[in-house]
């Protein structure tokens, strides 16, 4: 049964839609360089995309840590009958236990998963166009293993959002924000006077600031201290250091060098003094969404006035300023996210077979993630997980 086939019931009530604008042609590039003028062309803010998507900032992790985990480039690229683009898909194949799985670029360093559209193809998209741009893949991988994808991009449907689909493990607290709104709207008067309290005691201090790391200078000194503090963290929560994996270092300190308009591929936000680094935030912006990515906080006795959540509400508030219309602080649930963060991005994962092998493979995925959102559902069974993966090292 084709793809469209199993999603009739869910697009029988569509609108009659144009024929215009179909694929006619799939493209697989294995060099991004091959791919780089569609791919910017399609970063363009009338078409639809997340940051995470960026040319420089996946390119750079394709090549110092994809390349470390086994994944070959595998970018989709879907063209209208005059060839123009209408589609790019940045994934990656795995191969494992001969199973051949396309899945995003990014890893664990993407909060968001999601292709890159010309808007007008991705607002008519039907479970027909899914099919026409899956079909050519069966020859390469064997299931579409698609985690960690938005509903929906600044009030537009992602098209994959067609797809057979459930909840991804983990949620994503979610700030929305009005545009010229009150502070009220955002942070609530009586916690700005909490935090105005907590922040008095840091102010003394020489040099006290927050400010956006704009120079090369200032943004290597806060990431040489965001690597010394950031391991001592995790260690402290018992969780393993992600950026000590090879070649993640040496793409974060890529990308947070590299120019993008007025600022960089990721912005640093900082608050300190002369005498030291007391937290950081770093994270994604296009100008309408800011989405964080790392951050940390001071190991001295300054961590005692919440530093993380005085910067928080520096850029919540310098956001709002710019006309952002929301902000997230990344997957997971957090305590202090939901401090800030009082809604959800709906986010889900879709696992798609391509061939009869691919088929065992992802009823397989879809029944792992399921299970593991459970336990992450539930505060006794993520306690057991927790003690388990403690004692197991």
């Amino acid at each position: 049964m084709t793809m469209a086939a199993a999603m009739q019931s869910r697009t029988a009530e569509a609108p009659v839609r144009s024929k215009a604008n179909r694929i006619a042609h799939v493209d697989i590039v294995s060099d991004p360089g091959e791919a780089e003028p569609v791919w910017r062309a399609l970063e363009e803010p009338s078409h639809l995309c997340t940051p995470y998507q960026r040319f420089d900032l996946l390119s750079p992790w394709l090549r110092l840590v994809g390349h470390h985990e086994g994944a070959r480039p595998f970018i989709v690229i879907a063209r209208d009958a005059e060839h123009r683009p209408l589609a790019l898909l940045p994934l990656v194949l795995r191969q494992s236990h001969g199973v051949r799985t396309a899945c995003f670029m990014g890893g664990k360093h993407t909060t968001f998963n999601m292709g890159l559209w010309n808007a007008e193809f991705a607002a008519q998209a039907a479970a027909s166009d899914l099919d026409a741009l899956f079909a050519p893949l069966r020859e390469h991988a064997d299931v579409l293993a698609l985690t960690q994808q938005p509903l929906r991009w600044h009030d537009q449907q992602n098209p994959f959002a067609l797809l057979p689909q459930q909840s991804s493990i983990n949620g994503c607290p979610l700030l929305v924000m009005e545009p010229g709104g009150p502070p009220a709207s955002r942070i609530s008067n009586s916690f700005r006077r909490r935090l105005k309290s907590k922040e008095k005691k840091l102010q003394v201090l020489a040099g006290y600031r927050y400010h956006l790391a704009t120079t090369d200078a200032d943004i290597t000194r806060l990431l040489d201290w965001f690597f010394r503090v950031k391991p001592a963290r995790m260690a402290e929560q018992k969780l393993p250091n992600v950026f000590a994996e090879p070649g993640v270092e040496q793409f974060v300190r890529g990308a947070c060098l590299s120019p993008r308009g007025e600022g960089r591929i990721i912005d640093i936000h900082a608050l300190e003094c002369d005498e030291e680094v007391i937290a950081i935030f770093a994270g994604v912006a296009d100008g309408q969404r800011f989405s964080m990515m790392f951050n940390t906080y001071t190991m001295s006795e300054h961590a005692r006035y919440s530093p993380g959540l005085i910067l928080m509400r520096y850029i919540i508030d310098r956001c709002a300023e710019r006309g952002y219309h929301s902000l997230d602080l990344g997957i997971g649930s957090d305590e202090y996210k939901r401090i800030f963060c009082k809604d959800d991005e709906d986010i889900f994962d879709s696992f798609v077979p391509l061939t009869s092998r691919g088929k065992l493979a992802a009823m397989a995925m879809s029944s792992l993630s399921h299970g593991k959102r459970l336990v992450k559902q539930n505060q006794m069974l993520f306690d057991l997980a927790q003690k388990l993966r403690r004692a197991f090292g």
